[in-house]
């Protein structure tokens, strides 16, 4: 399951990220999701956590399946919010 040397990230970590893609504009996407949730009445806070979330699906998998950060479905998720029920499958 996990080793020692595994370090898991907290929320905390997911949201200072995605503060670093929107001060880096690296996705773009991920400026132009908030732009929009907050457009359609999100807080800024919880529109960082909703980013957050799509963007520990990506994280989990690279740190689980040893896999390749998938840009593509990154941002396929970041248009889906705020509707979240992909999670459920992920």
């Amino acid at each position: 399951m996990s080793s020692d040397n595994e370090t898991l990230m907290t929320g905390d970590d997911l949201k200072q990220i995605v503060e670093n893609q929107l001060s880096d504009n690296d996705p773009i996407k991920v400026k132009s999701t908030l732009m929009r949730l907050m457009m359609t009445g999100t807080p800024r806070d919880e529109a960082i956590e909703l980013i957050a979330c799509a963007l520990s699906v990506e994280v989990l998998d690279v740190m689980q399946k040893q896999t390749s950060f998938n840009l593509s479905r990154y941002e396929s998720h970041l248009d889906m919010l705020p509707d979240i029920s992909w999670l459920e499958g992920e």
